[in-house]
């Protein structure tokens, strides 16, 4: 509930330097940050960051409960109006992930239909034939070696291309792959800086970053044109872009092209960068730990033996499962969320003002040791049955939670498990990078690459 200032007490604050704060530290490594701010202060910690004038304070919450009330019980209070959603708003528009109020309640009505179980699990054969073409690919790697984050990003990029474009995926996964990493390091670049300059001037980074965005929403726009024309004729596919440029009720209406393109680009952001994270690492992870590997594999091979896998095949790879979810947790694809609060409200006793900027760290709270005995250690079984029943709702949040928690989160688990599972049934992974440094970016990013030397099983 929102209270007044003094009824909680003070947050407590993390060190930092004169003048800077804590800049220097989050510029640097912002996950092992917010780690230290917990482990030295607790569940609630404010972090300064910046020069006077210019300085930043952030409101950590930690612990699951206080995830629960950001995100849920009081999620009207914590909203996304800080300036790195804005800077997500003015590059890839006003689409699900960054619309607010009556723009995101119609967004999410008029989409909601096109992501039951049913639809989504519709999508189970483009997921496998993408990754059967992954796997095809391999024979030739040099050394026998991949590199499980490219691979693992060019899949699901491929996949979600073919799932919202059809036959029009080829032309934006080489447009996506061009255009993508220069606007996502500008939007970072823009978000974590306390001074900006307009996007209207000639600088070297707005003119790249123009450029990129000029040509990807023009192959967007002329998709999009093909799509409304397709939809109301009989010419009309049955690609995600189509069911979109479809999607209508009496009191919502439709989209319009400009609107059609927003989503579609945040469909593309959000829905290829987080489940890449989650492939590449529940492949990182098995590569070093081969038991682990063994096991869910003979799972595979025992529910599928020679078939291709299929939407109903989800339910019956309880152990896969439960590996992709470990994944998640070590490396969660979003590893901190950001929100701003309308109204004072305490959190686990201590009060966060008014206009706050309010950061959750999945990477944190999922290493929390109240919920996660041995934290850093890989288990699988951590996710069995009955086992998830034992911790708080909010220990695990991979696809964050409450009324806006991600809508592509059955179509995540979908094809990360489908995929795994034939990439398992064909090749053994041994990571020859066993350490994988990352950092915070729009979705966790590696600071180089993560190779596994990969052997083709046999019998």
């Amino acid at each position: 509930m929102a209270v007044e200032t003094s009824a909680g007490t003070e947050v407590p604050g993390l060190e930092g330097v004169p003048l800077l704060g804590s800049l220097l530290d989050l510029t640097s490594d912002s996950l092992g940050t917010y780690r230290r701010a917990r482990e030295r202060h607790g569940d609630v910690v404010r972090i300064t960051a910046g020069p006077p004038g210019l300085r930043a304070e952030l409101y950590c919450v930690f612990s699951a409960e206080g995830a629960q009330q950001v995100l849920a019980t009081e999620s009207a209070n914590f909203r996304k109006d800080n300036a790195f959603y804005q800077e997500i708003r003015d590059s890839f528009g006003n689409g699900l992930l960054t619309s607010q109020d009556e723009d995101y309640l119609r967004q999410r009505r008029l989409v909601q239909p096109l992501f039951t179980r049913k639809r989504v699990d519709g999508y189970a054969g483009a997921v496998v034939a993408e990754t059967e073409a992954t796997v095809a690919s391999w024979a030739g790697s040099r050394d026998g070696i991949v590199d499980v984050r490219d691979e693992m990003t060019h899949l699901a990029l491929r996949a979600v291309s073919r799932i919202l474009f059809g036959t029009d995926a080829d032309v934006t996964v080489d447009v996506v792959d061009r255009c993508f990493p220069v606007i996502t390091q500008y939007v970072l670049r823009r978000g974590y800086s306390p001074v900006k300059t307009p996007r209207t001037w000639p600088t070297p980074g707005n003119r790249r970053a123009a450029a990129a965005l000029e040509e990807l929403y023009a192959v967007c726009d002329r998709i999009v044109s093909e799509r409304r024309g397709a939809a109301a004729s009989d010419d009309r596919g049955e690609d995600l872009l189509t069911l979109l440029a479809e999607a209508r009720s009496a009191d919502d209406g439709a989209f319009d092209a400009a609107e059609l393109r927003d989503q579609v680009l945040i469909f593309l952001l959000a829905g290829h960068e987080t489940t890449a994270t989650s492939l590449a690492f529940a492949l990182h992870l098995l590569g070093r730990h081969p038991q682990e590997q063994a096991r869910a594999r003979e799972e595979v091979v025992r529910v599928l033996g020679d078939r291709p896998p299929q939407a109903a095949d989800l339910d019956r790879l309880p152990y896969l499962t439960q590996v992709l979810k470990e994944a998640m947790r070590l490396y969660p694809a979003a590893p901190v969320i950001g929100r701003k609060s309308v109204a004072a409200t305490e959190v686990s006793g201590h009060t966060i003002p008014a206009g706050s900027d309010v950061i959750l760290a999945p990477w944190v709270t999922h290493r929390h040791p109240r919920y996660w005995p041995d934290p850093e250690r890989f288990d699988p079984e951590r996710f069995a049955p009955g086992a998830e029943a034992e911790r708080p709702r909010y220990a695990w949040f991979p696809f964050g939670g409450g009324p806006r928690a991600c809508i592509g989160q059955h179509f995540s688990m979908l094809e990360s498990v489908l995929a795994l599972a034939v990439i398992l049934r064909a090749y053994a992974f041994e990571s020859v990078d066993t350490e994988v440094p990352v950092s915070a970016g729009i979705t966790l990013e590696t600071r180089g690459p993560v190779r596994c030397r990969i052997r083709r099983v046999t019998g």
